[in-house]
């Protein structure tokens, strides 16, 4: 790129060659032109919270950075909150909206995108030259990528897109660079996971943005200890492992509340153990913590770290697998019969009392035979499924076992209802070759059920798997009153006939011997190209798989 090229035309080449290939948006915005000019394609969405959560699918699962750009004032506005999720979740982003001409940034009411969205971003900063872009750029991918990852957004004044931007053609992609634990503090927490009698791994999202699954394997397999996963790790480790317990959240298998109130040391692997109702709430009295995260800032956040362990997950789990490697003499000392054996004595008597749950014919339809009936029509291990806030997370999570990295999308240190829609479409775009689904109830799809539409209109085969039990019924028993006065928590609608409508597959179930039959149908329907939602009539009773300390 020789000749001159204004903002617009500088950030699409920059986002070209970051690996950029769908720009989610929503209008008017000059680089959604821009970018389809170089090959990106624009993914327009019906609201821009669902193009935000698109990206943040595309952050997750690959090596590209997400990217979402929308129109100044209103549009960014609506954004707020998808960005405060990913913000919440640390998840790489790039947010490029509009902004008001820059005699205009602080005259009220023009919404000043850089000053407001500042404690939801890791960085926010406002373009006010074309000189200024491609450097920006260059922070802003960086910054999102580095440390605990992040959305950054970088505002862009109206009068600023038609300026000259120079610099494209000397930009270099941005990188990931990693860094180790101090070679001291890695040999001291070797020495205290060695010494354990009931050491207990927790792992989080860290290893996923490592991509150091076979690191934690490997580390598991040596120690011979239990692993569980916070809702944003799950899939980290194959639940399907001897070793593996089970993730935890709001509700959990028992063998993951016994472990966490049991172990005398707890090796926490890219994790923050951020203090949430929506994750394990780890006792802390009498136990030894090993300490690993990305960002200091969560050393003693939430718990005392005797052993902290600041670095890149994958590099810290390769120097103490050495470490404790060479304590053991090389090999594991053949406990892990032992501590399979206590798994099974833990989840199999739970996984039996689920059973009635998980196997009922009751009408309405129980919830877990929707999910057991999921689980045996689909490929497991290529499917990535993710959950929405409530019920359907707290339903899914502790009998979904997963069989490969990647293939649960977990969220819960902030819970918006309506994410999991947006998750599941850019799961699709990132990985075509997978089923993508996501679980949802009837409170979520009016959040962002509108999507669904952008489902069929660009071509995103998803399979929606809707409770619908027409209620919002974890409120039920907290708001007894105004139920019971003015039925504050009933809601309503024929949600598979809005699916028909906007072009999907949708079909509505009501009987259990029909729940088989109509996964099969909405699944030859995505293999086929069309999304699908399909709708289970499901009951107002609720009960969880949760424990008390």
């Amino acid at each position: 790129m020789n000749a001159a090229v204004n903002v617009a035309q500088a950030a699409a080449e920059v986002l070209r060659r970051e690996g950029v290939e769908h720009l989610f948006a929503y209008p008017l915005n000059p680089l959604i032109d821009a970018a389809a000019a170089v090959g990106i394609r624009p993914v327009v969405v019906r609201q821009e919270r669902v193009g935000i959560h698109m990206a943040d699918a595309v952050s997750r699962l690959g090596d590209t950075v997400g990217v979402f750009c929308m129109q100044a004032g209103p549009g960014v506005e609506n954004s707020f909150g998808a960005v405060a999720q990913a913000f919440a979740e640390g998840i790489p982003l790039v947010v490029i909206p509009g902004g008001a001409p820059r005699a205009q940034t602080w005259v009220q009411p023009a919404f000043n995108a850089a000053l407001n969205f500042q404690h939801v971003t890791k960085w926010a900063e406002q373009v006010t030259t074309g000189a200024g872009l491609v450097p920006a750029l260059r922070r802003a991918f960086t910054q999102a990528r580095n440390g605990r990852p992040g959305p950054v957004l970088l505002e862009i004044p109206g009068d600023v897109w038609a300026e000259d931007a120079p610099g494209v053609e000397e930009y270099v992609p941005s990188r990931r660079a990693r860094s180790t634990p101090d070679a001291d503090a890695v040999d001291a927490a070797a020495a205290a996971l060695v010494a354990a009698e009931r050491p207990l791994i927790y792992a989080g999202q860290g290893v996923h943005h490592a991509r150091a699954w076979t690191g934690l394997r490997e580390l598991a397999e040596l120690l011979e200890a239990p692993v569980t996963t916070s809702l944003e790790g799950k899939s980290a480790f194959p639940e399907t492992h001897p070793l593996a317990l089970g993730s935890g959240g709001v509700a959990m298998p028992r063998a993951v509340f016994e472990h966490v109130r049991d172990a005398d040391v707890v090796f926490g692997v890219g994790a923050s153990f951020t203090a949430t109702g929506f994750g394990i709430r780890f006792p802390t009295a009498g136990r030894t913590f090993v300490h690993n995260t990305v960002d200091a800032v969560d050393l003693d956040k939430n718990v005392p770290a005797a052993h902290a362990l600041v670095g890149d997950a994958g590099l810290t789990l390769a120097t103490l697998t050495d470490a404790v490697r060479d304590r053991l003499r090389g090999r594991p000392r053949g406990r892990a019969d032992e501590v399979a054996a206590r798994i099974r004595a833990q989840n199999d008597p739970w996984l039996a009392g689920w059973r009635p749950h998980l196997d009922s014919d009751a009408v309405p339809l129980s919830p877990y035979r929707v999910i057991r009936d999921l689980m045996a029509t689909v490929d497991v291990a290529r499917t990535i499924i993710t959950h929405d806030a409530g019920s359907p997370r707290d339903e899914l999570s502790p009998f979904w076992r997963t069989e490969a990295p990647h293939t649960y999308l977990g969220w819960g240190k902030s819970t918006q209802l309506g994410y999991g829609l947006g998750l599941a479409m850019g799961a699709k775009l990132a990985r075509p070759d997978m089923l993508c689904v996501n679980v949802w109830g009837d409170a979520a799809i009016g959040m962002t059920g509108m999507d669904l539409e952008t489902c069929a209109r660009v071509g995103i085969p998803i399979l929606s798997v809707l409770f619908n039990n027409f209620a919002m019924a974890m409120e039920d028993r907290i708001m007894a009153v105004s139920r019971g006065r003015y039925a504050s928590t009933d809601i309503s609608g024929d949600y598979a006939a809005m699916a028909r409508a906007f072009g999907l597959h949708g079909e509505r179930v009501t009987a259990p011997s029909d729940i088989v039959p109509a996964l099969r149908r909405a699944r030859t329907a995505v293999d086929a190209g069309t999304p699908a939602l399909v709708e289970f009539v499901t009951t107002r009773d609720k009960c969880y798989s949760a424990f008390q300390s």
